[in-house]
């Protein structure tokens, strides 16, 4: 089993495909963005590679593709082909912004992946498009139900909360939620790319998120804490409805002593944490061949540069980390 320095299990690894992304979050992804050399891009085989190792000698249980935009790569379908087929891998998830779901939900189901987690920030088409640059609302939409229909599931929402831009929109995404029988997260803000000075400004912290929920609950119901980032609930609406709820509550809340995760960019960066910096590079034990020595060594360097809590203020950007 992977342990850091201090002494905490990792069985999550966060597996970034690629840079690209065909939104522009105004949170996520600055004006100006360049993307990683081709050749230095992981290829199919190498996540294989790096992914089996993990589980077959580090104890691994749980892949999340991200990227960017993991639907953005053309050869997504073999990579999770590839990744559902290592025996003892337990869960393997993707995140999404939903804009080509539609059209791929059902061969991903049958590629082998389990469940997805779709970005959803806002229900009303302008604001959705100046959120993330794009007029997508209804494929992103199509995209969610494209995804219940293939039986991936749990289907959850994720929603980043920006003061000013969707905050008041919180009780109409939970209701959103609840119609179709989803999971949804409210993630705060982070102090980490194209907001980051104004994130003072721009947070919303769990406690306010739930003062905008209140008058629209008939009841919570706290849930047990598991590994998940999210602090979950069950609500009880005003109408009789019910939905669960999640808070990931990076900076009002920060959960770095249960964090069991690593990221690993998609030109094979290492990421002991999302607001920190690379600490190694595992490329060169990818390439030409496999070497699990090398990777091993590289691996427990960058477990060592894993710190007991995240910087005050992150040092990249989501596109290039994974979220």
């Amino acid at each position: 089993m992977m342990q850091d320095g201090h002494g905490r299990s990792i069985r999550y690894l966060r597996l970034s495909l690629t840079r690209a992304c065909g939104m522009r979050c105004i949170y996520c992804r600055p004006a100006t963005l360049r993307h990683e050399p081709a050749n230095t891009t992981l290829t199919p085989s190498e996540l294989h590679d790096l992914v089996q190792h993990l589980v077959s000698t580090h104890g691994l249980r749980k892949v999340r593709l991200t990227g960017g935009e993991p639907t953005a790569r053309a050869d997504l379908l073999d990579i999770v082909s590839r990744l559902a087929g290592i025996s003892g891998l337990q869960e393997l998830t993707l995140t999404t912004n939903g804009l080509l779901l539609e059209r791929l939900a059902a061969p991903l189901a049958d590629a082998g992946l389990r469940r997805v987690n779709v970005s959803l920030d806002s229900l009303d088409a302008n604001r959705f498009a100046r959120m993330t640059g794009v007029n997508g609302l209804p494929r992103v939409l199509a995209g969610i139900d494209a995804a219940v229909q293939s039986g991936l599931s749990p289907v959850k929402l994720n929603a980043v909360v920006v003061r000013g831009e969707n905050d008041d929109e919180l009780p109409g995404l939970v209701r959103f939620a609840a119609d179709r029988n989803l999971d949804i997260r409210f993630i705060e803000l982070m102090p980490m790319g194209p907001l980051a000075d104004q994130w003072s400004r721009r947070h919303v912290s769990e406690a306010e998120m739930r003062e905008r929920l209140d008058p629209q609950v008939r009841e919570w119901m706290e849930l047990p804490r598991d590994a998940s980032s999210a602090r979950k609930v069950r609500v009880v609406l005003a109408n009789g409805q019910s939905a669960r709820v999640g808070f990931i509550t990076a900076m009002s809340c920060p959960f770095c002593d249960q964090c069991d995760r690593i990221r690993i960019g998609s030109d094979g960066a290492l990421y002991p944490c999302l607001m920190d910096r690379p600490s190694a590079s595992l490329l060169e034990a990818l390439r030409p061949v496999f070497d699990a020595r090398r990777f091993d060594d590289i691996l427990a360097t960058g477990l060592c540069a894993k710190a007991s809590e995240h910087p005050a203020v992150g040092f990249g950007v989501m596109t290039h980390i994974g979220g």
